[in-house]
C-alpha cells in the first residue's frame, strides 16, 4: 500500500555500452574510424546486410572484453557464443544485432567505488560484445516535416556493454560507478571512452520501492545521457518522478525514456521490451567460441596498472597526499602527464616529494583552471609536461616569481612557447638584486605612512601590506622573501 510521506528506496542498474579501440569493425575488415570519414565510406556487404554476407570474429574485440571482464574481477567461462537480437529499428541495416545472450564473454563480477569516502562494491552481472547499428541524422524539410537520413559508417563498430547488478541506491552512487568505469577502460586502453562522441553510453534502469521491502518496483530504462552529469540530473529526475506518481495514487508503467538536457525532463519513447520480445537464437553463421584458459592468462599478464593502484603508487613513491593522488589519477591522461613531468627531473627523497608536490599543485592550480576555460582536456594542451617543468625550474632557481609565473603560464597557453620565450619576452626575470629592491621598498614605505605607523603600533597585516606594495611597484618581480626582509628591515629603523 502506498501513501504519501512513505520513505522510499532507490534502484537503480546501469548498462555502458563502450565502444572498442580496433582498426576494423566488429565482424567485417572496414576501418573502425567512422568519426571522421565522409558520411557512408566505410561499408561492405557484410555491415550494410546484404544477403550472402558472413561476418567473422574480431580477435582484438575480444582480447579487450576479455581484459575489461577480468579487470572487473569477473569469471571467463570457457564457452562463448554469438546470437541474433532481432528488432526493427530503421539504423539495424540485417533486422537484426549480432549480439551475446545466455553465454556472455564474462559473467560475475564487481567494481568498488567510493561515494563520500565511503566504499561499496557493485555487482557486475556480464560484459559481452556486440555491433554497433547505424547512425541516423534528422534535417528539417522546406515542407515543414523533417526526414532522417542513415549513415552507415557506425554501422558493425565493436560495442562492448558493461550490465550491473541493480546494486546502487541513489543517483551519487550511479554517477560514481559510471565515472569509476570510464577510468578503468580507459586505463586498460580498449576505448577511446569518450562520451561526447558515443564512445561511452549508458542507459539506466530504475525504480522505487518503500523502503524495507525486499520486492522491485516497475522500472524505466532511461537513455540518451551524454554525460556524468546529464546521468546524475536524468536519475534523479527520475526518481522524483516516480515517487510524485506513486504519492498521487498512480502506478509507475514500465517503458524507456528518453533525457532531454535543455528542459530537464525523462520524457517517454516507447514501452520497455523484455527479452522475449527479441527473439533471440544462436547466431548461425558463427560458431560459438572456446576461451582457452592459456588465452584467458595471457591476457590477464598484460593488465595494466588501473587507477587505484597508481593513486596508492603516487603516494608511496612521490610523497603525494590522498586527495592529490586521487585527483592526478583518475584519469589515465591526467595521471601520464604528471609521471612525464616528475620523471624528467633525476631526483631523490625530499628533493623529489617536493618537486613531484609543485608539478601537482601546478596541475590541479592554474592548469586546470586555463583547461576548463577553453574546454581542452589535457592531452590538447601546448604546455607539455616538459614545459611545465621548465617552468618550476625557473620558479626553484629564482628567476621568477610565482606571481609572474601564472602569467608566464597563460602565455605558454596560448602561444605554445617555452617558459625561458616566454620570461624573456615579458621582461619577467626575478629582481634579486638588493639595491634595486631596497629602492622599491623606500619607495613604498614614503607612499604609506599610515602603514608604517600600524605596524609600529604593533600591526602585523601592515608589513604584508607593504610587501605587497613593493611587489606592484616591481610588477611582481622582485624576490619575495629579500622583499620581507628588507621591509622588516626598514620598519625596525626608527
Amino acid at each position: 500500500m502506498v501513501r504519501a510521506g512513505m520513505e522510499y528506496e532507490t534502484v537503480i542498474g546501469l548498462e555502458v555500452h563502450v565502444q572498442l579501440l580496433t582498426q576494423s569493425k566488429m565482424f567485417c575488415s572496414c576501418r573502425a574510424d567512422y568519426q571522421t570519414a565522409p558520411v557512408n565510406s566505410r561499408v561492405c556487404p557484410v555491415c550494410l546486410g546484404l544477403p550472402g554476407a558472413l561476418p567473422v570474429i574480431n580477435r582484438r574485440a575480444v582480447e579487450h572484453t576479455i581484459m575489461t571482464g577480468l579487470a572487473l574481477n569477473c569469471r571467463i567461462p570457457e564457452r562463448t557464443k554469438f546470437d541474433r537480437k532481432n528488432y526493427p529499428y530503421p539504423d539495424l541495416m540485417k533486422g537484426y544485432q549480432i549480439s551475446q545472450y545466455d553465454m556472455p564473454l564474462a559473467v560475475e563480477g564487481s567494481l568498488e567505488i567510493a561515494v563520500q569516502g565511503q566504499a561499496k562494491r557493485i555487482g557486475v552481472t556480464r560484459v559481452h560484445l556486440e555491433e554497433d547499428v547505424a547512425k541516423l541524422q534528422h534535417f528539417p524539410s522546406q515542407y515543414g516535416e523533417s526526414y532522417s537520413l542513415v549513415d552507415v559508417n557506425r554501422s558493425g563498430v565493436p560495442l562492448m556493454e558493461v550490465v550491473s547488478e541493480p546494486d546502487m541506491r541513489s543517483p551519487e552512487e550511479a554517477r560514481a560507478y559510471l565515472m569509476t568505469l570510464h577510468s578503468v577502460v580507459q586505463y586498460l586502453g580498449v576505448s577511446t571512452a569518450n562520451m561526447q562522441d558515443g564512445s561511452f553510453r549508458c542507459d539506466a534502469n530504475v525504480s522505487i520501492r518503500p523502503r524495507g521491502s525486499e520486492r522491485h518496483g516497475t522500472r524505466t530504462e532511461v537513455k540518451n545521457m551524454n554525460s556524468f552529469r546529464s546521468v546524475f540530473l536524468a536519475l534523479n529526475y527520475e526518481v522524483e518522478r516516480q515517487r510524485r506518481i506513486l504519492e498521487d495514487g498512480g502506478r509507475v508503467v514500465q517503458e524507456t525514456r528518453g533525457w532531454v538536457e535543455e528542459r530537464g525532463v525523462t520524457v517517454s519513447q516507447r514501452s520497455k521490451e523484455q527479452a522475449h520480445d527479441y527473439r533471440y537464437f544462436p547466431e548461425p553463421d558463427l560458431p560459438p567460441l572456446v576461451v582457452g584458459r592459456q588465452w584467458v592468462e595471457e591476457i590477464r599478464r598484460r593488465l595494466p596498472e588501473l587507477a587505484h593502484q597508481r593513486k596508492a603508487r603516487f603516494s608511496a613513491q612521490y610523497g603525494l597526499p590522498e586527495y592529490d593522488a586521487a585527483l592526478l589519477t583518475g584519469a589515465r591522461p591526467v595521471a601520464d602527464y604528471f609521471e612525464q613531468a616528475v620523471r624528467a627531473r633525476d631526483l631523490g627523497g625530499a628533493a623529489a616529494s617536493a618537486f613531484a608536490k609543485q608539478v601537482s599543485n601546478w596541475m590541479l592550480g592554474d592548469l586546470s583552471r586555463l583547461l576548463n576555460l577553453h574546454g581542452q582536456d589535457i592531452t590538447q594542451t601546448k604546455v607539455t609536461p616538459e614545459r611545465l617543468r621548465d617552468l618550476i625550474d625557473l620558479i626553484e632557481a629564482g628567476t621568477l616569481s610565482a606571481t609572474s609565473a601564472k602569467t608566464v603560464l597563460e602565455e605558454m597557453f596560448q602561444s605554445g612557447q617555452a617558459a625561458g620565450e616566454v620570461v624573456k619576452a615579458l621582461g619577467y626575470v626575478q629582481i634579486s638584486d638588493s639595491g634595486v629592491v631596497e629602492s622599491a621598498v623606500l619607495q613604498a614605505i614614503a607612499a604609506n605612512p599610515k602603514a608604517v605607523a600600524d605596524y609600529r603600533n604593533g600591526k602585523e597585516a601592515a608589513a604584508k601590506f607593504l610587501v605587497g606594495q613593493v611587489m606592484k611597484i616591481t610588477r611582481g618581480q622582485a624576490k619575495p622573501d629579500l622583499v620581507t626582509e628588507l621591509v622588516r628591515q626598514k620598519l625596525a629603523q626608527e
